[in-house]
């Protein structure tokens, strides 16, 4: 890794110029283009951090201050921007000042939106792709939320954070080591939180097992399983909305396109950044097919730009990842082939077992002998006192079966109330980092590859 200019020494208009640059030429005349996701060659050594200065502080343990409200500017307004500002107007204390999006017809969705809430009307911001730079100055922003496609999360977020604006994105929260180290880098300068808003880490089950791993009903923990099953196939292959950009990424590089969904909860149950950190990784990917059928079975004209596309993501990607203090985590990746959505969400330790979809749990000595139980005698007492108290409420009013809502409740709570976030900058690089370091082992024949710590020595 070339660390000869450093990012904290390039002027933000000299990070947003770089970081488009990147993205540019993504799609011509509704081409995509490959773009290799790593310069594989300059990563001999992933896990070499750049060096800080002396005067640089972690993020590790900061609190939010307090704020007599939150005030959220969002990037990008489409389907999944909307359905968080749906959450987020849904939570009292939180406040829509501003949407930004180029297409105009969205921005004008979101500012109706708010206004049905009994919010104002937001300010608009929809001239051209960069007109993010604009919304992030405004003094009267707390946090700048995207939810963009994924190559515009780190230009928008790094201009958050030379903005002194605390900042948060869908996942992945970056897509190369490069560009995972930038945002830790410009999140301690700026001394502003940076995080990826994980919703799977707020969902009911997953706090219910996170608690009772902490109550050491599964004993120690050893082995962990997350993934992202999801069959994509029809959203890939629309002509709107995920469809415009998302399955560009297939061209362009061979890995786990999207790990943090099945990562951000198991890496909770292993205590990462806790007194653990990853250390290395194995990935292999199977054959690329689910595309190629889908694009013959579904896509009559052979004029259609799609037929140029040539797709290089193995359809089922499997990463082995190994802890300092020994544990394993599997990790998998598939959305391009017929099945049933799952994240497997997984543990093992030395007293029980759990499994998800449908969620099952076992511990040494329970009634029944060795079969699978229900979670709910284990809801009664050990329901994470966020459920208990907003669940019913979240199941309302939020998305993927409430998370979303308590998402938004616990980043507002937080903020308000000047805690710690759950969420930091660094456990955020580390659960996308997945991405680019599975592209390098797999083009290194599933050799291991290490990973970086991005806390620099501060996970413990």
């Amino acid at each position: 890794m070339d660390h000869s200019k450093r990012p904290d020494t390039y002027s933000r208009r000299e990070l947003l110029k770089t970081a488009v640059r990147s993205t540019s030429g993504i799609t011509v005349a509704g081409l995509f283009q490959p773009l290799i996701g790593e310069n594989i060659e300059s990563f001999a050594h992933p896990e070499n951090p750049p060096i800080p200065p002396a005067t640089r502080k972690s993020m590790k343990g900061v609190p939010f201050e307090r704020h007599p409200k939150v005030r959220f500017g969002i990037v990008g307004t489409g389907l999944r921007g909307r359905s968080v500002m749906n959450d987020l107007l849904s939570v009292q204390g939180a406040e829509i000042v501003a949407v930004c999006d180029p297409v105009l017809e969205k921005t004008v969705r979101a500012a109706k939106l708010c206004r049905e809430y009994g919010q104002k009307e937001p300010a608009i911001y929809h001239d051209g792709p960069q007109a993010f730079e604009k919304l992030v100055t405004r003094d009267d922003i707390d946090f700048v939320y995207t939810a963009t496609p994924w190559e515009w999360h780190v230009p928008i977020m790094l201009a958050a954070l030379a903005a002194g604006k605390h900042c948060g994105s869908e996942c992945p929260i970056g897509t190369t080591l490069k560009d995972l180290w930038s945002l830790v880098d410009a999140s301690e300068k700026a001394q502003k939180h940076c995080m990826q808003l994980e919703n799977c880490n707020y969902g009911e089950t997953e706090m219910l097992i996170n608690r009772l791993v902490r109550e050491g009903i599964f004993g120690e923990v050893l082995h962990v399983e997350g993934a992202y099953l999801h069959d994509l196939r029809q959203i890939l292959f629309e002509n709107r909305d995920e469809g415009l950009w998302r399955r560009a990424w297939h061209t362009r590089l061979n890995g786990n396109l999207y790990p943090t969904h099945g990562l951000g909860p198991i890496a909770s149950y292993l205590n990462i950044h806790s007194g653990d950190r990853f250390d290395y990784l194995v990935s292999m990917s199977g054959p690329q097919r689910g595309l190629d059928l889908f694009r013959e079975k579904n896509v009559e004209n052979k004029q259609d730009p799609k037929w140029k596309e040539v797709y290089i993501t193995g359809d089922h990607n499997s990463t082995l990842i190994k802890t300092l203090k020994g544990k394993t985590a599997l990790l998998q990746h598939d959305v391009s082939n017929p099945r049933p959505y799952t994240r497997h969400n997984r543990l093992q330790g030395t007293l029980g077992a759990f499994e998800d979809y449908p969620p099952r749990i076992y511990v040494e000595g329970q009634a029944g002998g060795e079969k699978w139980a229900t979670i709910e005698s284990w809801k009664e007492q050990y329901s994470h006192p966020l459920w208990s108290d907003i669940g019913e409420l979240a199941k309302k009013k939020g998305g993927h079966g409430g998370m979303d809502y308590v998402m938004a409740y616990r980043l507002v709570q937080t903020m308000l109330e000047g805690h710690v976030p759950d969420i930091d900058v660094y456990d955020s690089a580390i659960w996308s980092a997945p991405l680019p370091l599975s592209e390098i082992s797999i083009a290194r024949n599933s050799a291991p590859v290490k990973f970086p710590d991005f806390t620099r020595g501060k996970y413990k």
